[in-house]
């Protein structure tokens, strides 16, 4: 009976007080964003992913808040589409291979190219290192340090170590995101 009522709160809930929430997940190819949408969105993590070739989007459900998740290609040709994608969401998600020293400092120059859009002020940003199950990761307070994050204004800035492979860290990335329904 019990599963009944909860069932039926959960409908409630959607049907009365839905909220959607437009999440775009940038970064450099190969630092994990489709692995990590596809677990966030309840499915398996596999080693063996297709880069995404322009952009795929899932819903990932959490109670009464819809996450509407764009996962924007990382490759150099599609970077060009990231600010038009960044426009007017709720958040945005930078996701770097914590592990991927090389790739950092284009990551850091990207990231800053897109923040200086006067289209994407007061837009806050969650960035999340993964891989953080690599020995030669990177720690949150190295990324803050390469990914120069203290230098960012106009904006709140966030900044977690996960492993989408692991599941290390989601829930806090979910209650972030989640966070931002309440603004």
């Amino acid at each position: 009976m019990a599963g009944l009522f909860k069932r039926l709160y959960d409908w409630l809930l959607r049907m009365f007080w839905q909220t959607e929430l437009d999440i775009t997940m940038i970064g450099l190819q190969n630092a994990g964003k489709t692995s990590l949408l596809r677990v966030l969105a309840g499915g398996e993590f596999t080693i063996d992913t297709i880069p995404t070739v322009g952009f795929n989007m899932k819903k990932v459900q959490q109670g009464h808040v819809t996450l509407k998740c764009w996962d924007l290609g990382g490759q150099p040709r599609f970077r060009p589409m990231w600010e038009r994608y960044c426009k007017g969401v709720n958040a945005i998600v930078f996701i770097v291979d914590s592990a991927d020293q090389a790739a950092l400092p284009v990551a850091r120059e990207e990231l800053h190219l897109l923040l200086e859009k006067p289209s994407l002020d007061g837009i806050p940003l969650l960035v999340l290192g993964n891989k953080s199950d690599l020995s030669h990761h990177l720690s949150v307070d190295q990324l803050i340090e390469v990914l120069d994050l203290k230098s960012v204004s106009k904006r709140e800035v966030s900044c977690y170590g996960i492993s989408a492979k692991e599941e290390t860290n989601l829930d806090a990335v979910l209650n972030w995101l989640i966070s931002r329904s309440a603004r």
